[in-house]
């Protein structure tokens, strides 16, 4: 009942990869399984990336730049294919099934859409071979055992038998090509060792470096624990910039990261994205005895409360006017998701400050609609403003000249820069304050 020789099989085409959502987990694993002759097919509920997909075009901006490579000719040749018909998923040939949909919903653990993509899985029809599903999401701890393995007992399918069940957490770094599915080291772990195997042969395809958990629920813990780590780690940075707001704790935190054993770490406008807000919350989930975890209880609050201590920072300044750059959490990164500009814009405008918000990845439409403020034009709609926020690192912000940047300041009182990318300018010569997060008195 095994997958034998899945790699070979899937290598020579006998066997078909179906894909789970179209972002940019899954995109990136079907456009990888593609680019080495795996026939790929991937479903998703937005029909504008799924025609993106069939006409060779990547459906996430300048995604092609991370992945190396030009995917229209495995478009053209039919190796890379989309569907919002998920019942082409569950045909005979699609023996691999890689599941990379959202597990977050309004900045919390969601589990519903995992429910319902196992449950379509489960309808499939399996014959003298195991079919392999592969968990690419995030899971909270526990949820193969709680949530998977019971929809899938329930319509008669037996884990270890003739279905195959492990999870293979992602750590790719969508703007740093050298970070990517092929180099990084990757955690795998499946109900069985046997079922660990063939998830080894069939993921060595696309991933250089595989590394065995003892199994599926040690493998599904990794990811939110390596982010817990550093979302522990992210957030006493800003607590120490709040306890001591008149040392240059960006510049202490420097040199504590000289310490061979250290990281270093900086103070920002609070954490955004899929993965370091959300860690802690998975693992607390997943906890037998989440009172245990406090730190990290700590943290999710210290969080959550950044953007507004920002904001209010502002309000207390007397600004009237706020100019956001960066509607994403990350630069040259277009997710939005718990980025610091949504808590930032809600806290200002609720004091009845004006803000706009401006971001290249975004259209005007998606930013009124993401952020619930207008957008405005960059750099000669910086006029306006009595205060700037820089919270992403968008290279559009990084290389504009400095006189460029210096010339639009004409009412700017304030430059507060989650990155320090404007570090370099040199902002008195037209009387404007410039404190990148976390220097002395960056915080009022």
């Amino acid at each position: 009942m095994v997958l034998d020789n899945i790699k070979e099989q899937l290598l020579q085409g006998e066997r078909t990869v179906g894909v789970w959502g179209t972002g940019y987990i899954g995109y990136s694993t079907m456009a990888n399984f593609a680019f080495n002759g795996v026939k790929c097919i991937g479903t998703d509920v937005i029909q504008e990336k799924v025609d993106a997909i069939n006409r060779g075009i990547s459906p996430i901006e300048n995604f092609e730049k991370w992945l190396g490579f030009d995917v229209k000719p495995l478009a053209e040749t039919g190796l890379l294919s989309a569907t919002t018909d998920w019942k082409q998923l569950v045909r005979a040939d699609v023996s691999v099934h890689m599941i990379a949909i959202p597990t977050e919903k309004d900045g919390k653990p969601y589990d519903v859409i995992l429910e319902d993509v196992i449950r379509k899985i489960s309808t499939l029809k399996t014959g003298k071979e195991s079919v392999l599903i592969i968990i690419e999401s995030t899971l909270t701890p526990g949820r193969t055992d709680k949530i998977v393995i019971p929809i899938l007992e329930k319509a008669g399918l037996e884990p270890g038998k003739n279905i195959l069940v492990g999870v293979a957490p992602r750590r790719d770094w969508f703007i740093s090509p050298e970070k990517s599915l092929k180099n990084l080291p990757r955690i795998i772990g499946g109900t069985t060792p046997e079922t660990t195997r063939v998830m080894k042969d069939a993921l060595s395809i696309i991933c250089d470096h595989l590394l065995p958990a003892p199994d599926h629920k040690h493998a599904e813990m990794i990811k939110s624990i390596e982010n817990a780590y550093r979302h522990v780690e992210i957030t006493l940075a800003n607590q120490l910039s709040l306890a001591y707001p008149h040392i240059n704790m960006e510049e202490v935190l420097k040199l504590v990261g000289t310490k061979w054993n250290i990281g270093t770490y900086r103070p920002s406008f609070g954490t955004g994205g899929y993965c370091i807000p959300l860690s802690s919350q998975y693992v607390l989930l997943g906890a037998e005895n989440p009172e245990s975890l406090s730190i990290l209880k700590s943290a999710i609050q210290t969080d959550n409360r950044q953007p507004e201590i920002v904001a209010e920072s502002i309000a207390k300044g007397g600004y009237k006017k706020v100019g956001i750059l960066g509607l994403a959490y990350k630069g040259d990164l277009k997710v939005d998701i718990l980025s610091p500009t949504l808590r930032i814009a809600k806290t200002l405008k609720g004091k009845g400050i004006s803000v706009k918000v401006h971001d290249p990845l975004y259209t005007d439409g998606e930013i009124k609609k993401i952020a619930a403020c207008e957008a405005f034009r960059f750099p000669e709609g910086l006029q306006e403003f009595d205060c700037i926020l820089i919270v992403a690192d968008h290279q559009l912000y990084r290389f504009t000249p400095n006189k460029t940047v210096l010339d639009n300041l004409k009412k700017c009182r304030l430059v507060l820069d989650n990155t320090g990318i404007w570090g370099d300018i040199d902002f008195r010569k037209i009387g404007v304050e410039y404190h990148v997060a976390g220097d002395k008195g960056w915080i009022k």
